[in-house]
């Protein structure tokens, strides 16, 4: 415990952190509590021999401040469950106690707490992040309205092309196949642009971690709208483009983990959002429009529209 202590407390609200039977935070009166949990299961969302255990507990974390940043929220706080079976050193559990710290320490947030026990199996990583945002400000899938754009931050698909690369299946040149795994390893949860969503009255939001195509339907049938978006406006990075690969659409739709933001908002306002996102140096892309209609995602391709299901990949199948 004492090797994954920190040196200093970053939140002023953290009354007892580490060290007793539960950690102790102040709240404040105009804000919400967001709160997050996500696993991770060795075998299932990485792999030993293709991550290092800094890899691992980066993208632990990374996962869930995402969670937070689709919410419009600022994370505050993050406690640590982990099954740990014999395969793994205690160095080894100190490093993916330091990756988490990589993230954690320029956002921040406060390790408060959490629990080990041992395995017989594989290693389990839980990880759950209490952030905060302020009341009426939280940004929901439901809020999605005809007439709004559909936008979407950053680059998509390039996270699962790294995992080809990663597995072997793709053999990019040197600096895409770096661009590309580091995307996969080492995802950028999108905190600054869900504040800049949370500045507007109404933003529908979510982040990308099961693929475009997944987070949009989940928008559209949370919001009893239709989502269309236009193939010609997905925005691709210049290491995709060097791929010229059959499956890039598929890795953008479909290929998830990028944690990126995708959402709806109202064409009066987003205008101003992208010029706020570029000033912070924040790629935010119009894809697309929401019309009335029953539930469902549409993708337009030559004047011809094809229903995208609510799916993703299983990584290691």
């Amino acid at each position: 415990m004492s090797r994954i202590r920190q040196d200093e407390v970053r939140q002023s609200g953290l009354v007892e952190g580490i060290g007793d039977d539960a950690a102790l935070y102040g709240t404040k009166s105009d804000y919400l509590e967001v709160v997050c949990t996500d696993t991770m299961v060795e075998g299932v969302h990485f792999l030993k021999e293709l991550s290092s255990p800094k890899e691992i507990g980066y993208k632990g974390l990374a996962v869930n401040v995402s969670d937070v940043a689709a919410m419009g929220g600022v994370p505050k706080y993050y406690l640590v469950a982990i099954a740990v079976p014999k395969t793994w050193s205690e160095q080894e559990l100190a490093e993916l106690y330091a990756g988490m710290d990589e993230l954690a320490e320029p956002l921040r947030i406060d390790l408060i707490g959490g629990d080990t026990v041992s395995t017989s199996d594989k290693l389990v990583l839980t990880v759950t992040v209490v952030g905060e945002v302020k009341k009426g400000k939280q940004r929901l899938r439901k809020d999605a309205r005809p007439g709004d754009a559909v936008f979407v931050t950053g680059t998509i698909g390039d996270s699962a092309a790294g995992l080809q690369a990663l597995l072997g299946n793709l053999h990019p040149d040197r600096d895409a196949a770096s661009f590309l795994i580091n995307r996969h390893k080492r995802p950028v949860p999108q905190v600054k642009a869900g504040q800049i969503m949370s500045s507007a009255d109404r933003v529908s939001l979510n982040d990308i971690s099961d693929g475009l195509a997944s987070e949009l339907n989940e928008i559209s049938e949370s919001s009893c709208v239709k989502i269309v978006i236009d193939k010609t406006r997905l925005p691709m990075s210049d290491s995709m483009k060097s791929l010229n690969h059959e499956d890039a659409e598929k890795w953008m739709l479909f290929g998830g983990e990028d944690f990126e933001l995708t959402g709806t908002v109202s064409r009066a306002v987003f205008t101003d959002l992208q010029k706020r996102c570029l000033a912070e140096g924040i790629l935010l892309t119009e894809i697309g429009r929401v019309e009335e209609g029953p539930a469902g995602v549409f993708f337009t391709e030559d004047g011809k529209q094809t229903k995208l299901e609510k799916s993703g990949y299983n990584h290691f199948k």
